[in-house]
């Protein structure tokens, strides 16, 4: 089913459905779309764009979240928390007057919860490990290892700093076992190469 969304281009930012995405809102034209969305249904659709620009071009697939929390600053910012419901196909985008931007999208199908089998976890977890500690990264070990499958899969995948390419393709992954098989092997490529310029999997 097509519907019309609200769309807040911003690359390296994903959204999954069920995960939380706290944002900072301070540009004009996004301060008129949470206002707008804040006066409908407090819809907001996150998309990477491909490039830069004024009006770059969208990748094909983001991610509808809903405003689950939202603080008013004095001098119109917004703190806001999207809360994901449902990835979404980029079908059109819609000339509209607003100065935010609106497609006409194809909301998709929640995917089953899914569970990795027991070596995939742990080729994950142990992954994980070495590459937080490359990083420099400080870890709660403890509480990664009692977050259930989809969280700890799509987790990594909002915050892991990867390219917006590679980071396109882990929202685009059809099932939690292909996701974290790519967050497996994006973690070696970017392990052994760190940030080299133009070094993606795409």
């Amino acid at each position: 089913m097509a519907t019309r969304v609200s769309i807040f281009p911003l690359s390296g930012a994903l959204l999954f459905p069920g995960m939380h995405l706290p944002l900072h809102i301070f540009e004009p034209r996004y301060r008129a779309m949470v206002s707008d969305a804040l006066a409908r249904d407090r819809r907001i659709g996150m998309i990477q764009p491909r490039g830069d620009g004024e009006r770059p071009a969208l990748f094909g697939m983001g991610c509808v979240g809903q405003i689950i929390d939202v603080e008013a600053l004095p001098d119109g910012r917004f703190d806001i928390v999207l809360e994901g419901l449902a990835r979404f196909r980029v079908l059109q985008e819609l000339d509209v007057a607003t100065p935010f931007r609106q497609v006409e999208a194809e909301l998709l199908p929640n995917q089953p919860s899914g569970t990795l089998a027991i070596a995939e976890r742990a080729s994950l977890e142990m992954e994980s490990r070495r590459f937080a500690e490359v990083q420099g990264y400080a870890v709660d070990w403890e509480s990664v290892s009692r977050l259930d499958d989809e969280t700890l899969v799509n987790g990594i995948a909002q915050i892991a700093p990867f390219d917006p390419a590679s980071k396109q393709a882990l929202l685009e992954a059809d099932t939690l076992s292909g996701r974290a098989e790519l967050i497996v092997q994006l973690m070696q490529f970017f392990g052994r190469h760190g940030d080299e310029e133009g070094r993606t999997l795409q």
